[in-house]
């Protein structure tokens, strides 16, 4: 009977959820969006699907990406319409399961954000053979970006939150704002700054480089501080108390 438990993983505690926190500007008009379109997806169509689905088009992003090194207007156009169906995957997949009630939270969770982690591979690396972008900026803003997922996730075990959006940005919008500056490259591959020609595309990778290191690192401060004052060292109090100086 206990091996038969053991096997099943019914032994197991029980697995608490991290509560979602996603207050970006789109957030609200983008929930009543996926729910309306779970309510009416295909009964044959399930949430794995959906998140095969967003990694391919990650794949087909950056495939396309390089592909505008030898033709811009059907690489990049064909980029942002990888982006579309990556939304509509990434985004749809977790309101299926849950309009369906068909949650898996340790496997989605582990799964959506593995699938995550290539595709940013994939999206960047395609950035940084496109010609539109230098390898070394596309490295710093894989390695930024990485280094971010590691305190969100790390934030989602300690505290019991996974933050999806930070100052008023989360993925859609992120999505949405790469779309964009795809366009503004087919008319305007360089940018000029202080009378110096850069590659667009390494200004904006550089700047989203910076904001996302920012980022980690007022993250990290208020997590720590959070985590700091829910378990400060123990006895320290005390030892105040019994007239011994604090350590």
């Amino acid at each position: 009977m206990n091996a038969t438990v053991a096997a099943t993983g019914m032994d197991r505690p029980a697995f608490r959820d991290a509560a979602r926190v996603l207050t970006s500007v789109l957030a609200p008009l983008e929930k009543r969006c996926l729910i309306w379109m779970a309510k009416r997806m295909p009964r044959r169509i399930n949430s794995d699907h959906l998140t095969a689905l967003a990694l391919a088009a990650m794949l087909g992003a950056g495939l396309s990406y390089w592909a505008a090194s030898v033709n811009p207007w059907v690489g990049l156009l064909l980029v942002n319409v990888c982006l579309a169906i990556n939304w509509f995957g990434d985004s749809l997949d977790g309101t299926l399961a849950r309009v369906r009630n068909h949650q898996r939270p340790r496997y989605g969770f582990y799964v959506d954000h593995i699938v995550d982690a290539f595709g940013i591979a994939f999206l960047v690396g395609g950035m940084s053979l496109s010609t539109y972008m230098s390898p070394y900026v596309g490295l710093a803003l894989l390695v930024a970006y990485f280094m971010l997922s590691i305190e969100v996730y790390l934030a989602t075990y300690s505290l019991g939150t996974f933050k999806i959006s930070y100052f008023k940005i989360g993925p859609t919008e992120l999505r949405i704002l790469l779309a964009i500056g795809n366009l503004v490259l087919l008319f305007h591959p360089n940018a000029t700054i202080f009378g110096h020609e850069f590659l667009l595309f390494d200004v904006g990778g550089v700047i989203a480089a910076i904001g996302l290191l920012v980022t980690l690192v007022v993250s990290a401060i208020g997590h720590t501080r959070e985590l700091y004052c829910a378990e400060p060292i123990p006895g320290r109090h005390d030892s105040r108390v019994e007239g011994f100086p604090r350590s």
